[in-house]
């Protein structure tokens, strides 16, 4: 006989989570299936690992440069076991408590791969359990890239990556997304040197091409040897190193070091969940799904980094309470996803954060806008601060200037974006940016300078 439920969710982390969290408010029996370990990629291998290992790159940087602010020089060595030590604690902390909150007894915790029978029945183990509707959250695993040699030169994955104890003497860095970024920068700030190679013409290829200059010429003052717009040709070792040959600029070129981290992105975690067996519909790799979260088959929800719709944490609780919500609801009834806000944040330093439309998004979709943008190297507080790299810019719509985006290359770009979030939220203008009082002297207060410019142009009182 099989167990069964109102619900059953497939992966226990951010997405699954909230979708769990969210049908248990409405009534409903609900499990939780996850294979382990329990505590979901954002916790174990994503956000908070990553962050607090960058804390330690962004002190040890800034003891760096005390004497340019007047200060005795000190000799800053890192100790990286001492650093991924500190790291697993609070990762331990904050395992703990979501463990904690998956054992709730307002759910039924299944721990185990789910596979899918029929569309309303999984095995789990020895195990059959069925439901009303499933929420299939499973998350993502890195993407598994055809190089020549690379697999068998041997590679780190973001995965892997954190738990290395012994800091190398080099590293060559594939990729140039923000995990390849955040981890680059952190082993050149702690003593690697590093190398990064990135196929498409600028870092961060997915936002404007200014965003990535800005952040290419910070990395590359630091030290960090950068090539973009390469293809890769093969990977092969080199006596005690492992050497990557690409192309770039018409000539073949090599970099060499003693580890190699493929970061080259991620792809859904679909294995062995037997989706056909479910009528699920798998496009490009990813669990096909509409705005309501819904997948081709009615009762199948889907959620997350499994979509491979965007790899953000919050947008992965957004997209699990509105799964779990939905897969309640009667036909009509169903909520949406609104993608006019979505916000993404690469933790280098400067930071880049964005919310909304880009100037590329907005000629791809023959959408009118006005761009403008302001420095922080012209920008007193940053000044002050010895943070003169990066800039903000605003894009609003010609008629009326309706904020439609933002981008912010800089100091402290990930909360600083989120009075943009909130000004756009209420379908705000860029007037309105400039009626909202400032406080001098404040990071907040640069971007009052190109919304005083777009304001100018449109005509705006």
């Amino acid at each position: 006989m099989a167990n069964s439920h109102d619900i059953v969710i497939i992966g226990g982390g951010s997405a699954g989570y909230a979708a769990a969290r969210t049908a248990a408010d409405r009534g409903a029996q609900v499990a939780i299936v996850d294979q382990g370990p329990l505590g979901g990629l954002c916790i174990l291998r994503g956000c908070m690992p990553t962050k607090t290992i960058l804390r330690t790159a962004e002190i040890a940087a800034l003891m760096r440069r005390v004497k340019e602010f007047g200060l005795s020089p000190v000799d800053v060595t890192a100790h990286l076991e001492q650093i991924v030590d500190r790291k697993d604690r609070l990762v331990r902390e904050f395992a703990d408590y979501r463990i904690e909150q998956l054992r709730d007894p307002r759910y039924k915790l299944y721990q185990g791969a789910a596979s899918f029978l029929s569309p309303n029945r999984v095995r789990i183990g020895s195990q059959e359990v069925e439901a009303k509707a499933f929420v299939i959250a499973t998350g993502s695993v890195p993407n598994d890239i055809s190089v020549p040699g690379l697999h068998e030169t041997g590679y780190l994955t973001s995965d892997t990556l954190l738990d290395l104890r012994d800091r190398p003497a080099s590293m060559v860095v594939l990729g140039g997304g923000p995990v390849a970024l955040e981890f680059g920068q952190f082993f050149a700030r702690i003593g690697t040197a590093v190398t990064i190679i990135q196929r498409s013409p600028h870092l961060l290829s997915h936002l404007d091409p200014d965003v990535g200059s800005a952040l290419e010429q910070a990395l590359r003052e630091e030290g960090i040897v950068l090539y973009t717009g390469t293809a890769l040709q093969r990977v092969e070792r080199s006596g005690s190193n492992k050497r990557v040959t690409f192309h770039h600029e018409g000539r073949e070129v090599h970099a060499d070091g003693a580890l190699i981290l493929q970061a080259l992105g991620r792809r859904p975690r679909i294995d062995g969940l037997a989706l056909d067996k479910a009528g699920v519909a798998v496009i490009n790799g990813r669990v096909a799904v509409d705005d309501t979260m819904r997948t081709s088959q009615p009762h199948i929800f889907a959620a997350g980094d499994v979509t491979n719709l965007y790899d953000i944490v919050h947008i992965a609780v957004q997209q699990g309470e509105l799964a779990g919500f939905n897969a309640l609801q009667s036909e009509g009834a169903l909520r949406s996803f609104d993608s006019r806000l979505v916000t993404d944040v690469t933790f280098t330093e400067p930071q880049v954060a964005t919310v909304g439309l880009s100037e590329m998004a907005c000629r791809a979709g023959g959408i009118p806008h006005l761009a403008a943008s302001y420095p922080f190297a012209d920008h007193g507080k940053a000044m002050c601060r010895g943070d003169r790299h990066g800039f903000v810019k605003l894009v609003a719509s010609p008629a009326g200037g309706k904020l439609l985006g933002a981008q912010i290359v800089g100091p402290e770009a990930g909360e600083l974006i989120h009075e943009l979030i909130a000004v756009m939220y209420y379908h705000g203008t860029v007037a309105d940016l400039l009626r909202m009082p400032h406080y001098h002297p404040t990071l907040a207060e640069i971007i009052t300078y190109p919304a005083e410019t777009l304001a100018e142009r449109i005509g705006l009182p």
